[in-house]
């Protein structure tokens, strides 16, 4: 009895230091650099990096955008408000002078005197 309880303990030994070859070679193989999930963190690390780099150039474009646009609301808004004082200053201005009577239409020649200033 005491010979099969240990050829059964030899027999767990065996086996479980099988298991433990087998997992390592497994292990060594899924942290590969080339093959495993070692390979896809690298590249995945790598895109990361160039995302932010796309990113960063994105919010510099952005701020680039925003603060032309800012520029250009601003010289606008001056615009108008010179354009809404022209506006105003043209209802200061006097009525336009009567326009001259229209020729007569009988083809005649119509003389008219302008009185002449003394200056």
């Amino acid at each position: 009895m005491e010979m099969v309880a240990d050829i059964l303990l030899m027999a767990g030994a065996l086996g479980a230091g099988l298991y433990c070859f087998i997992l390592s070679r497994r292990l060594t193989r899924f942290t590969d650099l080339e093959n495993g999930v070692g390979a896809a963190v690298a590249v995945l690390s790598a895109q990361v990096t160039d995302l932010q780099k796309a990113l960063e150039t994105a919010q510099k474009t952005a701020t680039h955008s925003t603060d032309s646009l800012d520029d250009l609301t601003r010289r606008a808004e001056d615009a108008a408000k010179r354009l809404e004082l022209m506006v105003a200053s043209l209802h200061d201005l006097p009525g336009a002078p009567p326009e001259p009577a229209p020729a007569s239409s009988s083809g005649a020649p119509v003389f008219s005197r302008h009185a002449i200033s003394a200056g």
